[in-house]
């Protein structure tokens, strides 16, 4: 046993030297192997789930208020435009000058108010309009050279896309004292002043609007009153606007038509509006020789904000007040203000 001691030593060490290097050759493959981690994802083995049961609670769902903050608003179905405009011209000459002249200065107001309310499917619209002009000749007394008072009110309902059913009262006089001047310096004829003559006018019937700027009022059932409370006027207006001798009040029943133009825009500026109004009115119990036209028209040319120009003109047939057509035209440059602007 002792004498194979050293052999086994021998073999020992031996061992223990093939055994190192049997490690460092490992070693040396494993740096140089590479690893295909794809590959060991497709053959990857997870651990078993846990087979032991997990209490769950099932989702439960609540209404929660929330305050909301509500939006200060208002809405508002009235709609608004005035129109003032002073319209001023002066021309002066000395003595001596050869071409001769007259010195004058002449002044015109407007004021126009219109207001809409719209709420589907009633709408009420109330229009005013004043004008009043005035002329002063050197060597003669002032002149008016334009005068009228104007309310219309209209209430209607929507029964279709561009018919309604409107029923309307209209107002219409002047504010000074007309007269017939028969030479520069002699005597003077007045034939008209406030309420005299005067015209209310009630209508009921059918408007056709197809378009914001444009309407048309047929009013079937229309009644007119005309007043003229100065019953001296008749000495000097042998018509007496129809209105009988001693009498105050004339009354009348008539079809009536009221074409309208509001506003119209004749430039993509807005620059040049136009305004115009026709008026016809067919007494049923008269002859067809007084039926009444009246037409106005205003065409506006704004400069700026502030310098306006405009063109007016109103043609009027009426028998019960002269035998022949009425006419009369303006052309003014002045300060105007609109608003909205």
């Amino acid at each position: 046993m002792r004498k194979n001691i050293p052999v086994y030593i021998f073999l020992l060490i031996v061992m223990s030297a093939l055994a190192a290097r049997a490690q460092n050759a490992d070693s040396v493959k494993k740096v140089n192997i590479k690893i295909d981690t794809a590959l060991l994802n497709r053959y990857r083995i997870d651990p078993p789930k846990n087979s032991l049961p997990v209490p769950t609670r099932p989702p439960q769902i609540r209404a929660e208020s929330i305050p909301i903050a509500m939006v200060d608003y208002h809405i508002n179905y009235w709609r608004k435009w005035i129109n003032v405009g002073l319209n001023f011209s002066q021309s002066g000459f000395t003595d001596n000058y050869q071409s001769g002249g007259t010195n004058a200065i002449a002044m015109r107001g407007d004021f126009n108010y219109r207001t809409e309310y719209r709420k589907a499917p009633f709408s009420y619209t109330m229009e005013t309009a004043f004008t009043y002009g005035v002329t002063k000749n050197k060597g003669q007394g002032s002149r008016k050279t334009q005068d009228r008072l104007f309310f219309d009110n209209k209430f209607a309902t929507q029964l279709s896309k561009s018919w309604y059913f409107f029923g309307s009262v209209t107002f219409e006089s002047q504010f000074d004292k007309g007269y017939i001047y028969t030479n520069n310096n002699g005597p003077t004829k007045l034939i008209s002043r406030f309420l005299a003559p005067g015209y209310l006018t009630e209508s009921v019937g059918f408007e056709f609007k197809p378009v914001g700027w444009f309407s048309s009022r047929i009013g079937t059932g229309t009644a007119r009153q005309t007043f003229v409370i100065d019953t001296n006027l008749i000495q000097n207006q042998p018509n007496n606007y129809g209105v009988k001798r001693g009498k105050k009040i004339k009354n009348d029943l008539a079809f009536q038509v009221v074409s309208q133009i509001v506003n119209k825009n004749l430039d993509k500026a807005g620059t040049m509006t136009l305004n115009a109004r026709y008026a016809l009115f067919i007494p049923y119990e008269k002859h067809i020789r007084f039926i009444t036209h009246r037409f106005d028209l205003t065409l506006n040319a704004r400069v700026n904000r502030l310098i306006n120009v405009n063109i007016t003109g109103n043609f009027i047939y009426d028998k019960s007040a002269n035998n022949r057509i009425q006419a009369s035209e303006g052309l003014a440059m002045g300060v105007a203000y609109r608003f909205p602007y």
